[in-house]
């Protein structure tokens, strides 16, 4: 079969044969419908060098974002039917932590013995025309459109966990928050805030058209530059936002957060972008917190595969064959997408 695989550090992945998989006990082979291209990826192809924390040695098939359909069960494996859909939680913890027992094996207590963080991620991903994973993983999409859920593995729970934490900030009438950031997560955050919140959001970014589709969803926009903070204050007449997420997470996009944040506001910290800021008592409003999230639950997927089904969510994809993933990458590398790209192996 054919297979995106990262083969080297700093490397541009490639395409090129692959044996197809077989499933072992407890997992399936998935028909991948479609995967999701991520700045992830991007990280673990093009910035990390061997050795470095959070890089897994190469080669593995990249995609930790997939969807599919069952193609063949595994020993053991039952309940499942050849040709249903389902999304794939990306992550593969130990299984057995407390973590893992919970659904949340993103913060696996025994990540640093596993030889992997997730399908795409150290083990084979779905960016391939076939994939294996545990079946435990599976969230099924029954006759929704599986090209279009595929982003929402990460792109869609990743908000959703910082989100869902945050709702008690959200709680009530006259609340506002803050989307900083609108790639393929922070569009999706602007829809699952409208969804389950009565907040005003507001969306900024420096890039219009982002901003438009946004707006589209129910968003006040406010364009990046000097004039930011002062700008999302104003809307909030004066008093700042009850609950601000950076998907960005670089050092500029934090300090403009931190500077929107009202007394007793929540700050999450999503992109992973690397960024450090600083802290003062004399400046951080008092009670605010600051504070980051990494992927979420398995159950959390189930809700957000239940909003994706009652049209609450409505990821804007930009669908490639899989002979052209490289497009994709490079419109991704260059910040040309707006949407989330997703590879189609079997367009």
């Amino acid at each position: 079969m054919r297979a995106v695989v990262f083969e080297k550090f700093q490397t541009f992945p490639t395409l090129r044969e692959v044996e197809r998989p077989s499933p072992g006990p407890g997992e399936v082979l998935l028909k991948i419908a479609g995967s999701g291209a991520c700045h992830s990826d991007v990280a673990l192809y093009k910035e990390f060098a061997e050795g470095q924390p959070g890089s897994f040695a190469p080669p593995f098939v990249l995609g930790h974002e997939a969807s599919g359909w069952i193609e063949e069960l595994g020993p053991g494996v039952t309940g499942f039917s050849k040709g249903d859909a389902f999304l794939v939680y990306g992550p593969n913890g130990c299984g057995h932590c407390k973590a893992c027992s919970r659904g949340q094996d993103t913060y696996c207590e025994n990540a640093a013995t596993m030889p992997w963080a997730a399908t795409g991620i150290g083990r084979d991903g779905g960016m391939a025309e076939y994939m294996v994973t545990p079946a435990r993983n599976l969230v099924p999409l029954g006759d929704a459109d599986p090209v279009a859920a595929a982003p929402l593995a990460d792109a869609g729970l990743t908000p959703y966990h910082a989100i869902k934490l945050s709702l008690p900030k959200l709680a009530g009438g006259g609340k506002f928050a803050l989307v900083v950031g609108l790639g393929g997560l922070g569009q999706v955050a602007v829809q699952i805030l409208t969804a389950l919140t009565g907040a005003t959001v507001i969306a900024t970014d420096m890039k219009q058209d982002a901003m438009d589709r946004a707006a589209a969803n129910g968003a006040v926009t406010v364009p990046g530059g000097p004039d930011q903070v002062e700008a999302i204050r104003e809307i909030t007449g004066g008093r700042g936002v009850d609950a601000a997420f950076d998907l960005v997470g670089a050092a500029p996009t934090i300090r403009t957060a931190q500077a929107c944040l009202a007394q007793r506001g929540r700050l999450t910290v999503v992109g992973i972008a690397g960024g450090v800021t600083e802290w003062s008592f004399f400046t951080n409003p008092y009670e605010a917190e600051t504070t980051n999230t990494y992927w979420g639950t398995i159950e959390e997927l189930y809700e957000v595969v239940a909003m994706y089904r009652a049209g609450q969510i409505v990821p804007d994809v930009e669908r490639y064959p899989l002979d052209r993933f490289d497009e994709a990458y490079r419109k991704l590398e260059s910040g040309q997408l707006s949407g989330r790209a997703v590879i189609v192996p079997h367009a």
